[in-house]
């Protein structure tokens, strides 16, 4: 009994834990519902697992489910990185703990009952359910960004702190994540006010379905909104989240949490302004902007960092010596070569699509603009996939040529996978459809065997984290134990805080 107990407090009472749950979740919901699509159709495995798992799947409403679906991980997701910025943003216990409860008892009431509704038939007790779950989750946003408040006396740097901040001392790190956070609370909104309309005026649809469509509804339109801003600002959050953990700090530091608030108010403006500005779109590119440098002084700091890091004992390091170091953790190399894999893929795309929309674009068949678009966020959605795996890698302690070997799988196969779906996207530029066919089956085996590996790569860390929970003395009891100290330092310092400022009323009173 004591055994199930000690665990059961590892994985839903420390942070930690709650993580590896929240990306098992993740990892099953892939595997179950990756079957349903791709060459898992030809293959009948699709067939497979409809009749094994008795799902109910109606054609008329693929859109329906996709959407539930994609919710349901995006909402997982968000909880992982809400556990991650628990962790590592100093606040008070109590806050730490109630955000992570209320975050944790929401994604999974709307994990579990928005995907029975979607698949297996529609109990819409479960829709209600769904949406219990999606109002904690929001709860739990309002909760941390009460607990963010940049302007709290006790989370101001002094004058010669290296990280960015204000005359008057406010963290504008910590500024940039409030920010996220309270723009995520507002796209979140103008979402749910929008679905708030479903069957009365509004109708399910996927974003690349509309995009020839030259009259769009104003529910059309928030709905474009809202996928615009979400995707970005879970991707803002992540970046912001391993600078912390690289210890992001200095000249670069100061230049890109400006930037950072300003790309993300100006970003969420624009995306939520596409309603009734037909401009919009423009103010989301300026935005971008803004965001994309900051992350680019990310990148520069956090090669410099791995660079210094592996010469240190070398008095006059060669190129070649600056290259073997800045290569020999891949697990920290990854974050910043995704972010600068993802301007190949994602970025440099999405704008050259912007520039010659008209010019090229749409003069091609609809099909071939939609598999862009659908790529396009793909590809997006799941680079953030891969940096909050390294992240996570990194914190589970995996050590060695474990980690090298996994690091190394995710970042190159991950890379195979995304250019080959980016080229496969682009590739009327260069090939007519009636000379294709040899190019598409090439790029479709590479991507299959990309993603296999990543699938492959995740399934054994998973697997090894799960062998290692079933030990006496696992690295998890390390994690679990190092993290109740934490807990019992904080709450010490918390009561010393108030005891300080007990005394300093008493003498106030006193005078």
């Amino acid at each position: 009994m004591q055994f199930v107990k000690n665990r059961l407090d590892y994985l839903f009472r420390s942070t930690r834990g709650l993580t590896l749950v929240a990306i098992a979740v993740v990892s099953l919901i892939t595997a179950i519902f990756g079957t349903l699509s791709g060459p898992m159709v030809e293959w009948g495995i699709k067939d497979i697992s409809v009749r094994l798992l008795g799902m109910k799947l109606v054609e008329a409403e693929r859109e329906g489910r996709i959407i539930m679906l994609y919710h349901t991980i995006a909402m997982t997701i968000v909880a992982i990185e809400v556990y991650f910025m628990t962790e590592i943003l100093p606040m008070k216990r109590h806050e730490q703990v109630i955000i992570n409860g209320t975050m944790t008892v929401g994604y999974l009431t709307a994990v579990v009952f928005g995907l029975l509704f979607a698949y297996w038939g529609h109990a819409f007790v479960f829709h209600g359910l769904f949406l219990l779950g999606q109002s904690l989750v929001f709860f739990a946003g309002i909760l941390l960004c009460a607990a963010l408040g940049p302007w709290k006396k006790e989370y101001r740097l002094e004058k010669d702190s290296p990280y960015a901040h204000t005359k008057s001392g406010i963290n504008l790190e910590r500024m940039a994540f409030f920010v996220m956070a309270i723009s995520m609370l507002l796209s979140a909104t103008f979402g749910a006010v929008t679905g708030s309309y479903w069957g009365n005026g509004h109708e399910t649809f996927l974003g690349e379905d509309l995009i020839r469509n030259p009259y769009k509804t104003d529910l059309q339109k928030a709905i474009i909104g809202h996928l615009h801003i979400m995707l970005t600002l879970i991707a803002i959050a992540i970046t912001l989240i391993v600078g912390r953990w690289l210890k992001f700090k200095g000249i670069l530091h100061r230049i890109a949490m400006p930037l950072m608030i300003w790309g993300t108010i100006t970003i969420t403006i624009g995306a939520l302004s596409v309603v009734w500005v037909e401009w919009a779109h423009t103010i989301i590119y300026v935005g971008s902007v803004g965001v994309m440098l900051a992350a680019l002084m990310f990148v520069i700091y956090s090669w410099d960092m791995l660079i210094k890091e592996g010469t240190a004992d070398i008095e006059k390091p060669s190129g070649w010596q600056k290259f073997k170091a800045l290569l020999s953790d891949p697990i920290k190399f990854g974050p910043g070569w995704q972010m600068v894999f993802m301007n190949f893929t994602v970025s440099g795309v999405g704008i050259f699509m912007a520039v010659k929309l008209t010019e090229i674009f749409r003069v091609w068949p609809h099909r071939e603009e939609r598999i862009i678009l659908t790529g396009h966020w793909h590809i997006l959605a799941s680079l953030i996939a891969t940096i909050i795996l390294f992240y996570f890698a990194d914190l589970s302690g995996l050590k060695g040529k474990a980690r090298k070997w996994f690091g190394w799988t995710v970042i190159i196969m991950s890379n195979l996978a995304f250019g080959s779906v980016t080229v496969f996207s682009m590739k009327r530029l260069f090939v007519t459809e009636a000379e294709q066919q040899s190019i598409v089956n090439w790029l479709m085996l590479f991507t299959d065997i990309g993603l296999a590996m990543v699938l492959v790569a995740l399934a054994v860390f998973m697997i090894w984290r799960l062998y290692d929970l079933l030990q006496a003395k696992g690295y998890w009891m390390q994690e679990y134990n190092a993290e109740r100290k934490s807990s019992a330092q904080a709450e010490i310092e918390e009561q010393k805080r108030k005891l300080k400022e007990l005394e300093e009323t008493l003498k106030e009173v006193e005078k």
